[in-house]
């Protein structure tokens, strides 16, 4: 009887077991984010009149006009910013004419100043390239890689009346993961801008 007791058990036991290992467990998910549905590359004409400038900017975005930089009114009439709700991103676009106040070697130290001076400790790299657009305009396009607050600006010039400096920022908590792919996506809608601005 003791060994018909014990071979139950063991029998019970075993039975268990084999059960057991074939059951469903759950593994840890991986991380992921939200699906993103991105809209279709549309633009259309920015050309005010009294601006020194026109340029191509995407259907799902909004212009308007700036009223602040940094608790102060902005230099001039012309800075704007294209706004694209969808993503809570913002493009800040702002227009200096060079004069001998605004000499350009001082616009463009600026320029790289803000890239760098200010993303320098957060970033871990920067790219500038040179730019050429279909319209003959030049500038330089600064990427930013890492948890930086824009990872996107420009500036373009004609070296002699024009200058103008853009920045794609986002109403969000810096994260490269999280934002890279939207990122991307706007950056073709800031080469199309950049690639299609004229000044008048």
């Amino acid at each position: 009887m003791k060994k018909l007791f014990f071979l139950l058990i063991v029998f019970v036991a075993v039975t268990f077991i084999l059960v057991s290992c074939n059951s469903n467990y759950t593994v840890g998910k991986k991380k992921g984010y939200f699906k993103i549905d991105f809209p279709e590359k549309k633009y259309q004409l920015f050309n005010q009149p009294g601006y020194p400038y026109s340029f191509e900017y995407p259907v799902y975005a909004r212009i308007i006009k700036d009223t602040t930089f940094f608790e102060d009114k902005p230099e001039n009439p012309w800075w704007i910013n294209v706004d694209i709700p969808q993503f809570a991103g913002r493009i800040y676009i702002s227009y200096k004419t060079i004069t001998s106040r605004n000499k350009l070697d001082s616009l463009v130290a600026d320029a790289f100043k803000m890239a760098y001076k200010q993303h320098v400790t957060i970033s871990t790299g920067i790219t500038d390239s040179v730019m050429k657009t279909p319209n003959g305009i030049e500038g330089i396009y600064f990427s930013l890689a890492g948890n930086t607050a824009t990872a996107n600006q420009f500036f373009l010039t004609d070296s002699t009346k024009n200058f103008l400096r853009g920045a794609l920022y986002f109403n969000a908590t810096p994260n490269a993961d999280s934002l890279g792919i939207v990122n991307d996506f706007l950056k073709q809608d800031i080469k199309h801008l950049i690639n299609t601005l004229k000044w008048k």
